[in-house]
């Protein structure tokens, strides 16, 4: 082997090599690129929602092997629509926003897993009256629902009222929208209104966090038990992706430390799998109030 063929060999390996090493960081650097984008009902204060998901965030990024980037929304209307045409990968959706996500996609939006909490989920009404004590005595005052759709907040409070013999808009004085549920106790606190409806996860957690004193604002009624939260991908996203956050969600542990305090952030016991069906007596409740034709 002469010298100059020798020097031209060594020229080519080393091309070779470098051809290699560089489709080898392009394909990583592309498997890196893909981005998975989540949002969530606006149902607490933006700051709150992205505190609560960033360690969820990161966990799911590492088992998903994707970026994951966390995109609050101004109202619940956005969620849907940009679950529906694509901007966003997974969304945080209540029952009822659920419910219109998979009208809006023509049923193809897909439910992958809620907290245990979320099979009996209910509402608190609260007042700081000490004359309320009861649904009835509702009457003739002022009422704060949360965002109008919110299932927690306004759906099925509203339906159980109906239940109960109340039509809000007839037997209130005032009916205000506070938009969020810790904007709902703040209405109350502060004497804006009578009395008001939230979810009992928040209630629970402002209690504990002491951001409400339970002494000047009081449980009064609870709803019966629904179906609510839930995380619900876009219809066509690829299902391996799919495969794979569902089985992140379900394999979160509390007896981990890190799972915990994932779990924790979220208010669950545990992740367990759901589906559209789940969610039928919210979507009739909704009919029922005049939601929804």
């Amino acid at each position: 082997m002469t010298t100059s063929f020798a020097r031209r060999l060594v020229i080519k390996q080393a091309l070779l090599a470098v051809a290699a090493t560089s489709a080898l960081t392009a394909f990583s650097a592309s498997a890196a690129d893909k981005v998975l984008r989540v949002s969530a009902i606006p149902d607490e204060a933006p700051t709150e929602l992205q505190r609560k998901f960033k360690p969820l965030g990161e966990y799911l990024s590492k088992e998903t092997g994707m970026k994951v980037v966390f995109t609050p929304v101004s109202d619940y209307a956005a969620v849907v629509e940009s679950l529906a045409t694509g901007k966003l990968d997974m969304a945080w959706l209540g029952g009822f926003t659920f419910v219109q996500a998979k009208i809006r996609t023509n049923g193809m939006a897909n439910p992958i897993v809620q907290r245990a909490e979320d099979a009996v989920f209910t509402s608190r009404f609260i007042t700081a009256d000490p004359n309320i004590k009861s649904l009835e005595d509702l009457k003739g005052k002022t009422f704060a629902f949360g965002a109008p759709s919110s299932t927690s907040g306004s759906l099925m409070p509203r339906y159980f009222l109906q239940q109960a013999g109340l039509q809000p808009e007839k037997d209130f004085k005032n009916v205000a929208f506070s938009g969020a549920h810790d904007a709902t106790v703040a209405f109350v606190a502060a004497g804006k209104a009578d009395a008001g409806v939230l979810n009992t996860s928040v209630w629970d957690k402002l209690v504990e966090s002491k951001k409400v004193d339970p002494a000047k604002v009081r449980v009064f009624a609870s709803t019966p038990e629904y179906f609510d939260y839930n995380w619900t991908v876009r219809g066509d996203l690829d299902p391996a992706i799919t495969k794979k956050l569902t089985e992140a969600f379900l394999k979160l542990d509390p007896a981990n430390p890190e799972h915990k305090a994932i779990m924790d952030l979220q208010r669950a016991s545990k992740f367990i799998p759901t589906k559209p069906e789940n969610y039928t007596g919210i979507e009739e409740a909704a009919k029922s109030a005049g939601l929804l034709k």
